[in-house]
């Protein structure tokens, strides 16, 4: 038996979009029978914080997410231990990227847009060829997934099943060669 692959979800705060990705590839996961631990973190986070009400609003109102104990859950900051556990960070915007890049460049390998990866991942390669492959691609901003901070419900509601749907299509192009680290 090979060893899980270990992912990390992250955004700025770790308090709504890596959450909420957190928490979907978990579901995702063990409805396909993936060996994959999950961690979430932030580029700017509040150690130990909440998830915001609205990002846990949109959660439960997934009803294909299953039930978790949402309200478990406390803000990170990426840290260097993160990044040597990790096998592949997935960021929700090209500047979380360049975070990683900028803050742990012995690992920035490992970091990757979410859309981007989505859109230029070959199917049939490993994912760490497919993590290369799609490093060729520059970032851009025009896949970047806003924060809906500062929004009201339906924007934590539209963000969650945009990360939803791309969680789904992430794991279509990841879960065929998980297997292949």
């Amino acid at each position: 038996m090979s060893a899980p692959t270990r992912i990390v979800t992250l955004c700025t705060g770790n308090a709504a979009r890596s959450v909420m990705m957190g928490f979907m590839l978990t579901r995702l996961s063990e409805l396909n029978n993936l060996e994959w631990e999950i961690r979430t973190a932030g580029t700017h986070a509040t150690e130990g914080a909440a998830m915001s009400p609205r990002t846990l609003e949109s959660l439960v109102a997934l009803e294909d997410l299953g039930e978790h104990h949402f309200t478990a859950h406390r803000s990170h900051q990426l840290t260097a231990e993160d990044m040597q556990w990790a096998d592949l960070v997935i960021a929700v915007e090209a500047s979380h990227v360049a975070y990683v890049a900028a803050h742990h460049p012995d690992h920035s390998h490992k970091a990757i847009q979410l859309r981007h990866f989505v859109r230029y991942a070959p199917l049939d390669e490993g994912f760490v060829d497919q993590r290369e492959a799609v490093s060729q691609y520059a970032l851009t901003e025009a896949f970047d997934i806003e924060d809906p901070a500062g929004g009201d419900q339906g924007v934590y509601h539209s963000c969650a099943r945009e990360l939803w749907d791309l969680s789904h299509a992430f794991v279509t192009v990841l879960a065929p060669s998980s297997d292949e680290n």
